[in-house]
């Protein structure tokens, strides 16, 4: 059987390895070793933290669309669910945005959320 010479390849995977690491602090950029189990833990927590932003986002979007509420006399469950009375198809992203750039249509909102309430708990 024919013996395979892996040297190229081998430098090529550690050269990538330590390409990827620049930057990273004392050993995990030079020494290969370091940096594999370096490379690695980064990609982890990559991994992890790609689907935590989407948890922390929706956080500050409730955030920002209570504090905008409240500043209307409703509270974030009392405002949502008026507008889902009210039929208003508005994802917690643009209603943030709303209530941060356009307050007087965030306003508007409100009215409409506080009237589609009210009619409800008359019906």
């Amino acid at each position: 059987m024919t013996r395979v010479k892996r040297s190229i390849h081998a430098k090529k995977k550690r050269r990538a390895t330590l390409e990827r690491t620049k930057g990273f602090r004392g050993e995990a950029k030079s020494n290969y070793k370091r940096a594999k189990e370096a490379l690695m833990k980064a990609d982890a927590y990559a991994y992890r933290d790609r689907r935590n932003r989407k948890r922390d986002f929706r956080r500050l979007w409730i955030t920002r669309i209570n504090a905008a509420a409240r500043q209307n006399g409703l509270s974030y469950g009392e405002f949502m669910h008026g507008l889902k009375l009210a039929g208003v198809e508005l994802d917690r992203k643009i209603l943030a945005d709303i209530a941060v750039r356009d307050p007087e249509t965030f306003t508007r909102l409100a009215e409409t959320a506080r009237e589609a309430a009210q009619s409800a708990a008359a019906a």
